[in-house]
């Protein structure tokens, strides 16, 4: 029986990969060069800050006395945690995510489907949805404010004419002001989801469609058999995103109500300023903005879990 002896390797080989080795430092130094701008900015602008404010939560840091404070443990948590006013201003976030995030992938979707049908300028169609979002929140916001506005409102006017005597006032009642903040969102962002569906849809090849119809499938049996299970993954992702930017409304609130009437669309963002702002209590505003992202990290994480099954099972 003879045995084998391997024999080391040549020298040019061992000098070749040394040479790649010190290929492949000397082109990864252009690359880190490149992200260190971003890098500095990010650690500046959003690393840094955050670490920041979290620091802040455990001081009685306010705006009216330099530095952070005399410290306060954990008070400020606790204080976010048992009060009532910040536990409205999220369940205010979370209704008008409900309201707004449901009307918004229906809706998205349902136009997706119906503009991927149209052979002939779909570009109009595209750039007719996706204007409004383009728009600042501010103009968006006025716009509908003048909308809704009592008696001189085209709504208002509108309704009258076709018989109502008195609309109610959409942004001064308690029962209505939330929902007249949530369709003026729904007009507003609707056009980010349906460029996902419309872009998600144009990735199914027609053959699947063509051999359905040539089956005998309805329609509404090909978006059923076909088109839903295939946006499963475009679904989960419109769903996050706009759950998470729901999570963040502030802007169209503060210009529109200001939070009101009373407290009635207070969210958690507008409940944090004026504890921060108008309170000039930075410290609690600190850690109720760290709660707060906790929640979102928490919808992200669900995200990421959803994805990740839904990666597995294909």
């Amino acid at each position: 029986m003879t045995t084998q002896t391997l024999s080391p390797p040549a020298r040019g080989a061992v000098r070749g990969r040394g040479r790649s080795k010190a290929g492949d430092s000397s082109q990864t130094r252009p690359a880190w060069l490149f992200l260190l701008p971003f890098v500095l900015l990010y650690v500046l602008f959003i690393l840094g800050p955050t670490i920041y404010g979290f620091v802040m939560g455990f001081f009685n840091t306010s705006l009216v006395h330099k530095g952070m404070g005399s410290a306060a443990g954990f008070s400020n948590f606790h204080e976010i945690l048992t009060s009532r006013s910040f536990w409205q201003s999220v369940w205010h976030t979370i209704e008008f995510t409900i309201y707004t995030t449901i009307p918004l992938v229906i809706l998205g979707f349902f136009l997706a489907v119906l503009v991927n049908r149209v052979q002939r300028n779909r570009w109009f169609f595209r750039l007719v949805f996706f204007i409004p979002y383009v728009l600042p929140s501010a103009t968006i916001a006025l716009v509908w404010q003048f909308i809704y506005t009592p008696q001189l409102g085209i709504l208002s006017t509108a309704l009258t004419k076709i018989g109502v005597d008195n609309p109610p006032a959409w942004l001064g009642d308690p029962k209505w002001a939330m929902i007249s903040v949530a369709i003026s969102t729904i007009w507003w962002t609707l056009g980010f989801n349906f460029v996902l569906y419309l872009a998600g849809l144009q990735e199914i090849p027609r053959e699947l469609y063509e051999a359905a119809a040539i089956d005998g499938a309805s329609p509404w049996q090909q978006i059923r058999q076909i088109t839903i299970p295939l946006l499963t993954r475009t679904t989960t992702l419109v769903i996050v995103l706009q759950v998470i930017a729901s999570l963040k409304v502030f802007d169209q609130i503060f210009i529109m109500t200001s939070g009101g009437p009373g407290t009635a669309t207070t969210p958690a963002l507008e409940f944090i300023y004026n504890t921060a702002f108008s309170d000039y209590r930075v410290g609690a505003a600190s850690a109720a903005s760290f709660i707060f992202f906790l929640l979102i990290l928490l919808v992200s994480s669900v995200w990421m879990w959803i994805t990740r099954r839904q990666e597995r099972a294909a």
